[in-house]
């Protein structure tokens, strides 16, 4: 198939690590927004994917009543995509195991998200101002995960530092 060819096939799937999606459409993370209905309901309407809200990786949240909302995924259409908040690399690999343990099939890791209250505590795409810390992270979350790792990020943590370029290199080195 020429690359013609190939970019008018919308009906190609989309391959994240082994698992095959049954169609080109995401329905990315967002806090207070993705929980289990709206995941249904996305996935009802077309996506083939639908990520978790976002899920901090701290043992202490873990078994909070809001974080167990966010981690039932019971009767819920599969592949599911489990996105994780942290800045710890050890956290965020207790996090992952635990994660796949419940029966994610994707790990996404939380680059992105750009509010005030998740910035602040150096999450979210804060994260980005410290490309090392990234790594281990990566590092940390892939050598603990059995399926797929993916990341939500943005271009860079503000609008003169366009990083995700080298981050994207990073993650792909990682593996």
């Amino acid at each position: 198939m020429t690359e013609t060819a190939a970019s008018k096939n919308t009906d190609a799937a989309l391959q994240i690590g082994h698992l095959a999606l049954k169609g080109r459409v995401i329905a990315a993370p967002m806090a207070g927004v993705s929980d289990q209905p709206y995941r249904a309901l996305a996935r009802h309407f077309g996506a083939a994917l639908a990520v978790s809200e976002m899920v901090s990786a701290s043992p202490k949240l873990r078994e909070s009543r809001k974080s167990r909302q966010r981690t039932n995924h019971d009767g819920e259409a599969g592949p599911v995509s489990v996105q994780l908040l942290g800045a710890d690399p050890k956290q965020m690999a207790d996090a992952t195991r635990f994660n796949i343990a419940k029966g994610a099939d994707i790990i996404d890791i939380n680059l992105g998200c750009p509010t005030k209250k998740v910035c602040k505590r150096l999450v979210g795409s804060a994260l980005m101002r410290d490309e090392l810390l990234v790594g281990r992270i990566l590092e940390a979350v892939v050598s603990a995960s059995t399926v797929p790792v993916t990341l939500k990020m943005r271009t860079g943590w503000d609008r003169q530092s366009k990083n995700a370029p080298a981050i994207a290199k990073m993650a792909e080195e990682a593996g």
